[in-house]
């Protein structure tokens, strides 16, 4: 059988053995791609499809086991409670919530230059994009601090 007609035939009964298992959508949708991978990967021969089925449902649930050991070891913190974690002050929880909130690749270069104290060129080298790029990061950055501070403090 072709990996198409085994993921029509199969994926609602691994969705539904997953999802029992880890609780999880995301976490279903990685074991069960990571199965049919598997599957084209080692393209096995199945003596009939019941023996295709007993496999895919023997790798799911071993990808669902090492799904639940990795989180079992490296347990998730919720990135709001890290604001309360980090700093004593409340002027200084509210200053990293607000640094929390900004994109990704903002945050990274007002972490970076404000926290960590490298310098524009530095933090260009770190993160492999140009000086310029660095400085249009941090100036997006001090304005979305300088927007919200006024709002909060100007009511």
């Amino acid at each position: 059988m072709d990996l198409e007609a085994a993921v029509r035939k199969h994926s609602e009964m691994l969705y539904r053995i997953c999802i029992v298992i880890l609780g999880s959508e995301q976490d279903t949708q990685d074991a069960i791609q990571e199965t049919f991978c598997k599957y084209l990967e080692k393209k096995p021969k199945f003596v009939d499809g019941e023996h295709e089925k007993a496999w895919l449902i023997k790798v799911a649930t071993n990808h669902c086991r090492d799904i639940q050991r990795f989180r079992f070891r490296h347990p998730k913190v919720p990135i709001e409670e890290l604001a309360g974690t980090l700093v004593s002050q409340q002027e200084d929880r509210e200053a990293v919530r607000e640094l929390l909130q900004m994109p990704p690749k903002q945050r990274a270069v007002m972490v970076l230059h404000y926290v960590e104290g490298y310098q524009v060129k530095e933090i260009a080298g770190i993160l492999g994009i140009t000086e310029h790029a660095v400085k249009k990061r941090l100036q997006r950055g001090r304005e979305q601090f300088r927007t919200t501070w006024k709002e909060e403090y100007c009511r």
